[in-house]
C-alpha cells in the first residue's frame, strides 16, 4: 500500500469519524514515524458534564499505530488492530493532543519476530494530553502482524 503521509493526514481530515468528532491530523512524518493528532472541544464532541466524551479520545487514537506500521513494514507482511483499550487520567478539557511515534528500532523488531511467518503481537502506548502537558488518558493498542502466506518460509 503506497500513499503519500500529507495525502493521507489531509484526506483523513474528510473522514466520517473524524470529522464529526472534530479530530485534526496537525502533522505526520513523510515516513510515516511520527503523528500529531489534534481535538477541540466542541459542542459535538462534549460529554454531558463539558469535558471531552470518551469515544472521541479513543477515537483520535484509533487507526494511528496500525497505519503507520503497515507503512513501515511494506506490502509484505498483513498488519490489523486486534485490541485497544483507553484509561481515563483526568477530565480533557480545551484542546488535546496525541503524539505517535515508531522507532526505526521498534520496526526492525517486530519484523525479525515475524521473519519466520509466525503471528506477532506488537504492543503500544499512547497519551492524550491538555494543552499544558497534563495526561488526559492512557491508550494501549495491540496489533496484529504476520508475513503474507505468499511471502511465508515453508
Amino acid at each position: 500500500m503506497k500513499m503519500n503521509a500529507r495525502l493521507l493526514s489531509r484526506g483523513m481530515k474528510w473522514w466520517p469519524p473524524f470529522l464529526g468528532a472534530g479530530i485534526r491530523v496537525r502533522s505526520m512524518s513523510d515516513d510515516f514515524r511520527d503523528a500529531v493528532v489534534e481535538l477541540k472541544l466542541g459542542r459535538l464532541n462534549c460529554n454531558y458534564v463539558g469535558t471531552h466524551f470518551g469515544g472521541s479520545l479513543y477515537a483520535m487514537t484509533d487507526p494511528f499505530f496500525m497505519i503507520m506500521l503497515l507503512h513501515n513494514l511494506g506490502g509484505d507482511y498483513l498488519v490489523w488492530d486486534k485490541s485497544g483499550s483507553i484509561e481515563y487520567v483526568a477530565p480533557g478539557r480545551g484542546t488535546v493532543q496525541a503524539h505517535f511515534h515508531l522507532s526505526g528500532a521498534r520496526v526492525a523488531e517486530i519484523r525479525a519476530q515475524a521473519a519466520g511467518g509466525e503471528k506477532v503481537l506488537p504492543e503500544f502506548e499512547v497519551y492524550v494530553k491538555d494543552q499544558a502537558g497534563g495526561i488526559v488518558a492512557r491508550v494501549r493498542k495491540v496489533l496484529y502482524v504476520r508475513l503474507k502466506p505468499k511471502h511465508r518460509p515453508e
